[in-house]
């Protein structure tokens, strides 16, 4: 099959859903299918255009069997409502010429849109109606209904209702839509009309690489003395609801056993190390390279996975799967009843969003249950292995796709 996929975030940014993006498309070439993709230049966590990237101008390479056009854009130096909606515009503006042309000339069988962002859907939509594609959007976050939880956009106003409508119009659009975990398709077939056809298409885990080891070279290297660490990994934006994590350190300063190390870039990074001033039981520490990844998730006896209470349903957070693949137990900010809560259980300790004092008694549980800490360290890698692999996953999407 030939396959058009249209997303804003790309390799060679290191998290979120550049990964799973890039390796979709990677793993679409290597079964021998025709992959060509359409992003925007990298810029992803730090906001800010990567080096070599910069500049009005559009390149062309192949990497890996995929064929990618990356395309510049607008990138706030400071993200706000409005500011993000300029910049999902001006990818738009700045892709449509290459999907219309990667389209025209590939003729592919589907064209799929990765949201974020819904804004280039109009672009794969007109593409599609011109060359006789099939339509598929998959969502990797709600991401309208998910700046209004965390207050980077104004729910109530008008402008909140024209951007609601125009989600729930794309969605209704496609001919199909696919998203990450069964809240989020449930959250779907509620906006979908009759005809389009929801499904599960989840992200995976990077099972080879990350294995449960019992230490990990970043102790030494940043010079971890305490038994146990408590560790938080991934983009730091406000949309995770990262002061949380100050204040569970702050709770547990007392103890001399437990380091807390966030690692990550954001524009919200600087803003959350001066609310961890004067703590001496935290690390700061930038987003370390792919191929370390391993290592890294390996340096914790609990992982930290907090979430706004309002954001529950409109993401599954992507670091999730690693996390469960380094055999470690997850400590999530989710509600009973919620898609995340649902995928820790078991595995994990789920306690109310925003809720410091809960985080870090079941910190100090996992910590001072060695026989709990095991069996849920064992459950973590098992439901990896067994709900998470990508091979699989990616099979069963092909599958489904050409039966339907």
């Amino acid at each position: 099959m030939k396959f058009l996929v249209v997303g804003l975030n790309h390799h060679p940014e290191p998290t979120g859903s550049a990964v799973y993006t890039s390796e979709f498309c990677q793993a679409l070439a290597a079964r021998g299918h025709q992959v060509q993709m359409v992003c925007a230049a990298p810029y992803y966590p730090q906001w800010q255009t990567y080096a070599g990237y910069r500049g009005l101008r559009w390149s062309r390479a192949v990497e890996l069997g995929v064929a990618i056009w990356r395309c510049p854009i607008y990138v706030p130096g400071k993200v706000t409502g409005l500011k993000r909606i300029l910049h999902y515009i001006s990818f738009l503006l700045s892709a449509a010429g290459p999907v219309l042309w990667c389209a025209l000339g590939q003729r592919p069988d589907h064209i799929i849109t990765i949201a974020p962002t819904l804004m280039a859907a109009p672009a794969s939509l007109l593409a599609a109606r011109l060359c006789g594609s099939q339509t598929l959007l998959h969502i990797q976050d709600f991401e309208v209904e998910a700046g209004f939880a965390t207050g980077q956009m104004a729910a109530g106003s008008k402008v909140a209702r024209i951007a609601i409508g125009f989600g729930d119009a794309v969605i209704r659009a496609h001919d199909r839509v696919t998203s990450i975990s069964p809240a989020m398709v449930r959250r779907v077939n509620g906006k979908r009309a009759p005809r389009v056809d929801a499904y599960e298409l989840r992200n995976w885990a990077d099972i080879a690489q990350v294995v449960p080891q019992a230490s990990s070279p970043y102790r030494d290297q940043w010079a971890i003395t305490t038994p146990h660490v408590a560790l938080y990994s991934g983009s730091i934006a406000r949309k995770q609801g990262l002061e949380m994590l100050i204040e569970t350190a702050r709770r547990l300063e007392l103890r001399r056993d437990i380091t807390f190390v966030i690692c990550g870039n954001g524009p919200y990074r600087a803003e959350l190390m001066a609310t961890a001033s004067g703590l001496n039981n935290i690390q700061f520490h930038d987003l370390q390279p792919r191929a370390n990844l391993g290592a890294l998730l390996n340096l914790s006896t609990v992982h930290l996975l907090p979430q706004k209470r309002d954001a529950a349903d409109l993401v599954l957070p992507s670091k999730l799967t690693n996390m469960l693949a380094s055999g470690r137990p997850v400590v999530a900010g989710a509600a009973p009843g919620t898609g995340l809560a649902e995928e820790i259980e078991g595995c994990g300790i789920a306690v109310e969003p925003e809720d410091d004092a809960a985080m870090a008694a079941a910190i100090v549980t996992l910590i001072d249950d060695p026989a709990l800490h095991a069996r849920l360290s064992r459950a973590a890698r098992t439901r990896a292995e067994a709900a998470w692999a990508q091979e699989p996953i990616i099979t069963r999407f092909l599958e489904w796709l050409e039966t339907r």
